[in-house]
């Protein structure tokens, strides 16, 4: 059906064996969004805020300290400042405030901002606490958030939420800063109705995608259709040179070009150095960066930003290593899940070293920084199959008092406990992993696309391939084949360069990360490469993983 819809034989291959079955779910257009009118009390959110702004009523909208709630800090500042809201923001420290909208966070907004709302933007949705401080001290809240709701709603005025029970929306993977863009589009839908703007004079809330598309794929948030819609209008701003001072600012310090932007690039590139600042300092520098247009501040922070992020790295290579003498003895084989703590480590990286243990033994895992008195913070990150929020609901219902708080998501979540209750929890945890995951599950699955057909070994084919937008739940496409291995040689000493043949063709290509040589002849998993070298561009192949037939 796809390839009589018109699409490529091998695109069309592809994009069925990941779900798609209909042309129309491919298209990038904005008009094939779906309505904001599907995502619940979306309708009273835009009244409320209408209202809001008509009564010059000061709002402070409360962060996150992650990509994608800065990233929707800075979409819901822009676009609520456009239609003329009086509105300012906070951000927690991860350390100081913990996560969310916290009576702490609550109490420090009322006493420097002074607002008569506060709007919560990727959290809010756990917040019941903080949420009743803040109608006990007569502040009115608006929660906009994408994590999954605990057993009571918080109180809030207003929630909009695609996960909150009974929406029907049916993209419930937005991210925190779609989510709010949703929240924008209804509210300048209501400022037309009431004759504010019309379709001339609205504000255009397109040019906000590129912080869109950012947030979402750091976040890694399955790109679904109507996330793909986000993302690829978000990268056709960027590739065209238009988007906000801040992005083409950490572009630059990245050393990619905004004008072949990818999920990649954002994903591995730009989002992670955004996520530094609120993982070491305050991310209040990051929202800065997406929220100035002038050009000399946004390189300034942005070199900021790349300095702190290079301090992260070191601080989570030496971390990585702690970690693996902790799990010196540790033998996958006999366990489902791993949990490890160490007095020495930061709680600003613990989720991206958990991210590394995970890849490595393919268990779900949660590390663990010291969190405060008597107290250990810990980030999870998990395998399909094992939802890592549910698992910690199910610790917590077995052992009650075990665990102070927690939230997340299927694949990723944190929780705070005490310290001496950490060997108590490292087993309840490894129950239910045992109890959920089969040996099977445990084991690393790498999914292909089967063999390519020679013709499209091509700088042609890998450039339609680039023009789509892949990523978390729509993986890039990896094909998988028998070669002759001619030669290999080890680079840098971390990777292996090899040449290849098939069919009587060669080809180029390289394994990053790896070091021990395969023998004459391999099957290899791999990418479509474009390698371009002395202004001649060739076909390589990226390495996903080999095996000697």
């Amino acid at each position: 059906m796809l390839r009589q819809g018109g699409v490529h034989p091998v695109l069309a291959r592809i994009y069925a064996a990941r779900g798609l079955l209909d042309v129309r779910e491919l298209s990038c257009e904005l008009t094939a969004l779906v309505p904001p009118s599907g995502l619940k009390h979306i309708d009273a959110a835009a009244v409320f805020l209408a209202d809001a702004i008509a009564a010059n009523k000061k709002m402070t909208i409360v962060a996150d300290y992650d990509c994608d709630g800065a990233t929707a800090c800075a979409t819901a500042l822009r676009g609520l400042r456009a239609m003329g809201a009086n509105v300012d923001y906070i951000v927690p420290d991860r350390v100081v405030h913990g996560y969310g909208l916290t009576p702490e966070i609550v109490e420090l907004t009322a006493r420097e901002k002074a607002p008569d709302i506060i709007v919560t933007v990727d959290n809010g949705i756990a917040s019941v606490d903080g949420v009743l401080e803040a109608n006990r001290r007569g502040i009115e809240v608006v929660v906009t958030d994408h994590h999954l709701p605990g057993d009571a709603l918080p109180p809030a005025r207003v929630i909009v939420n695609p996960n909150q029970p009974e929406c029907g929306f049916p993209s419930k993977h937005l991210a925190g800063v779609g989510v709010v863009f949703y929240v924008l589009l209804a509210l300048r839908a209501e400022l037309r109705r009431r004759g504010v703007f019309d379709a001339q004079s609205q504000p255009k809330l397109d040019n906000l995608l590129d912080l869109v598309a950012l947030g979402t794929v750091a976040d890694v948030v399955k790109l679904d259709a109507n996330n793909r819609i986000l993302v690829a209008q978000g990268i056709k701003r960027m590739r065209a040179g238009r988007m906000h001072a801040g992005v083409a600012a950490l572009f630059r310090v990245a050393g990619r070009e905004a004008r072949c932007a990818s999920p990649f690039d954002l994903g591995f590139a730009v989002g992670p150095r955004l996520n530094a600042a609120g993982r070491l300092e305050d991310m209040a520098l990051g929202i800065e960066c997406l929220t100035t247009d002038d050009e000399g501040r946004a390189w300034a922070i942005a070199q900021q930003l790349n300095e702190i992020n290079l301090k992260r790295r070191e601080i989570e290579a030496e971390m990585q290593d702690t970690a693996l003498l902790h799990l010196d003895a540790f033998e996958p084989s006999d366990s489902s899940t791993i949990a490890v703590f160490d007095e020495s480590w930061h709680q600003g990286v613990i989720g991206i070293v958990a991210s590394r243990l995970k890849e490595k033994f393919f268990r779900p895992t949660i590390t663990f920084a010291p969190g405060g008195p008597g107290l250990i913070k810990g980030s999870g990150r998990s395998i399909p199959g094992f939802h890592m929020r549910d698992a910690l609901d199910l610790v917590s219902k077995r052992v009650p008092g075990l665990i102070e708080k927690f939230g997340g998501h299927a694949m990723a979540a944190g929780l705070t406990i005490r310290a001496e209750s950490f060997d108590a929890f490292q087993q309840a945890f490894e129950a239910v992993g045992r109890a959920w995951l089969t040996q099977a599950q445990l084991e690393r699955v790498v999914e292909t696309d089967g063999p390519l057909e020679d013709e499209f070994y091509s700088t042609a084919f890998i450039e339609l391939c680039d023009g789509q937008v892949w990523g978390q739940g729509f993986a890039p496409p990896v094909f998988c084949d028998e070669f002759r291995v001619l030669s290999q040689r080890i680079l840098k000493e971390k990777h292996l360069k090899l040449l290849l043949e098939r069919n009587g063709r060669r080809y180029d290509a390289i394994w990053f990360g790896r070091t021990d040589g395969l023998g004459e002849r391999a099957r290899v998993a791999f990418r479509l490469d474009a390698n371009e070298y002395n202004g001649v561009t060739k076909v390589q192949l990226l390495v996903e993983h080999a095996e000697p037939v």
